[in-house]
């Protein structure tokens, strides 16, 4: 497998910084260089080890190839938007459901492998490790529930992939066949279910944000058994997780009060979140490395903002810089939400404020003349210091978060008290008044509450609700579901294309 082998991972890490409580543990930046013969042998070269198979995590919304703009933009709720029609050739034709095998952004495929190749070195080292068997539990307890994250976003978007446990060497890496579905799932299941008891239940929220703890890895073994169908486990596991609706959990997670608080760049790590990306503005990104792994900031920040935004003094309307209008929310989605409480932390009407002479914009392509507003940049976040100001965006990113959470226990369960008190609670804490529960209503629910952070499309997809919902973007039944095999990981190689793809 051409792209999956990465040569050697000189994955390393200045060590002096590694010692510092002044950076969150997922944002520290690799410096330096070890080679793999001479790594892992004690507990500050394992450390950074770790810090390089938690790096991929930052595809959720780093680099222009990030998953959240990628998926929004095949949904029903947004457009690709962007300069033009051939602005990110990938995104487009997701967003038109017309890719093809060279089309499909390969890093898709790249990124989320690195991420397996490097948990699957750091698991082959670590018996070997000059550290103690209490850690050496912990690491890989962590190092398995993101090599399961990684294949669960493989096998979502690809279906048909290689399940590989080992490193990979030149002798191997083209003899790779690829895996059932049933047979990822199982991995992944096998990785989380061993990993939850090594992991720790609270984290050191001074030289430990980020880490993963033992409420994400259940969050995201109940995800996995529902995408399987598997509703009784998911509920079961999701209980863990959840704990009394509208309570604090047994690790203390809770709802926020507020919904518009998830959204304050300044909140990272606040007791809603169960996995969590983090970015950070101090890492100097810019455009050479832009998109490498290496990079640290959010730029799905900047591709979400308005095209040459501009207002005048005294003008009320936000402080915004400009942008480049990806993840264009559509008129469908606007109205949906526009009675909904959540309707003005999720979208900005910038069309309304330009017709009332409160600011101005350049529309971009598919401009509905509204915005993400829950990753849209504000001014008081640009970077001043080092690499390209709009490269370097802070804002955190969630993959899993509680209200997530709360929504895929009551589908689980499907009707009764509990998945009652479980939808009850997420619309309480907006406003809303109960209703009774169904899967139309959970349905409804997820879509107002998670508009926009990448959740919509797998969700048709599961609920085979894609045909119908997309049937105006082209989407066709039985091929849209999943993404064609980027075609340079086919040559050469033993993996066939997905159905109905060259």
């Amino acid at each position: 497998m051409k792209n999956i082998k990465y040569k050697y991972i000189y994955i390393a890490v200045a060590l002096a910084v590694l010692g510092s409580c002044s950076e969150d543990f997922v944002t520290l930046q690799p410096k330096g260089s070890f080679l793999s013969t001479s790594y892992y042998k004690n507990e500050q070269q394992a450390t950074a080890a770790l810090v390089g198979v938690y790096d991929p995590l930052r595809k959720n919304t780093g680099g222009f190839e990030n998953m959240v703009a990628m998926l929004n933009a095949g949904s029903d709720d947004f457009y690709a938007g962007g300069g033009g029609a051939s602005d990110g050739n990938g995104i487009q034709n997701f967003s038109t459901h017309s890719l093809t095998s060279l089309i499909i952004p390969g890093s898709f495929w790249n990124d989320h492998y690195q991420g397996v190749y490097r948990s699957n070195v750091l698991l082959s080292k670590m018996a070997d490790v000059d550290m103690s068997d209490a850690l050496k539990v912990r690491f890989t307890a962590e190092t398995k529930t993101l090599r399961a994250l990684y294949y669960f976003n493989l096998v979502r978007m690809f279906k048909n992939i290689p399940l590989i446990l080992e490193p990979l060497t030149t002798s191997t890496m083209l003899e790779v066949e690829q895996a059932t579905p049933e047979a990822i799932y199982a991995q992944i299941e096998k990785d989380l279910t061993e990993a939850i008891p090594g992991l720790p239940t609270a984290v050191n929220a001074a030289s430990e944000s980020g880490r993963l703890t033992r409420v994400s890895a259940q969050a995201l073994l109940g995800k996995v058994y529902l995408f399987e169908g598997k509703k009784p486990e998911a509920a079961a596991i999701l209980a863990q997780v959840n704990g009394t609706p509208g309570a604090a959990n047994q690790y203390g997670n809770k709802l926020l009060a507020n919904f518009s608080d998830l959204w304050v760049t300044s909140n990272k790590y606040n007791s809603e979140s169960l996995i969590e990306v983090s970015h950070t503005s101090a890492g100097n990104s810019n455009w050479d490395f832009w998109g490498s792994g290496r990079d640290e900031g959010n730029s799905l920040n900047v591709m979400v903002g308005p095209r040459g935004y501009a207002r005048p003094a005294n003008s009320t309307a936000p402080d915004l810089p400009s942008g480049w209008s990806f993840s264009v929310p559509t008129q469908k989605l606007y109205d949906a939400m526009k009675n909904d409480p959540r309707f003005g932390a999720t979208i900005l009407d910038i069309k309304a404020l330009k017709a009332a002479g409160s600011a101005d914009y350049i529309g971009g392509y598919q401009d509905t003349g509204y915005f993400l507003n829950k990753f849209l940049p504000r001014q008081s976040d640009v970077r001043t210091g080092g690499g390209a100001a709009e490269l370097n965006y802070k804002q955190d990113s969630y993959i899993i978060r509680l209200a997530d959470t709360y929504l895929m226990e009551a589908e689980a369960l499907g009707s009764g008290a509990r998945a009652q008190a479980l939808l009850d609670a997420v619309r309480a804490r907006v406003g809303l008044p109960s209703v009774p529960v169904t899967l139309a209503a959970i349905k409804n629910e997820r879509r107002m509450e998670l508009a926009g952070e990448g959740h919509r499309f797998f969700d048709l997809v599961r609920w085979g609700d894609a045909a119908t919902a997309l049937a105006d973007r082209g989407f066709n039944a039985g091929t849209d579901e999943i993404f064609p095999i980027p075609h340079v990981e086919l040559v050469g190689t033993k993996l066939k294309q997905n159905p109905n793809y060259e």
